[in-house]
């Protein structure tokens, strides 16, 4: 596999788990933090933004992983590049979102 495949992959991990909160926010009919919202990140956007923001995010992680390269879930290098982008990206939502809802604090207390 080529190391570019293996960043695709990474990020398509990275956008595909950052397309769920998102979604399922938004489906719910829930206010949730986008890049979208003043600030950036920290103020709430409506429903809809975050359900398009979501959609947006799984389109992002199809192309990236489908489109770019042979993306095979039987190869653990293309599974493992995924995984690092959802880890990745989910624990630095975490720590992020966590001071917004009741969460661990950016420094750990």
């Amino acid at each position: 596999m080529q190391w570019p495949h293996e960043i695709s992959y990474f990020f398509g991990g990275a956008f595909l788990a950052n397309a769920v909160p998102h979604f399922v926010s938004g489906i719910m009919g829930r206010p949730f933090q986008s890049p979208f919202a003043k600030p950036p990140g920290e103020g709430l956007s409506s429903s809809t933004v975050n359900v398009l923001w979501g959609f947006a995010n799984f389109a992002f992680a199809y192309l990236l992983l489908a489109r770019v390269g042979n993306f095979d879930l039987y190869s653990a290098d293309h599974v493992i590049a995924l995984g690092a982008g959802v880890l990745f990206i989910s624990v630095m939502c975490a720590r992020l979102f966590g001071r917004f809802h009741g969460g661990n604090s950016p420094t750990g207390a």
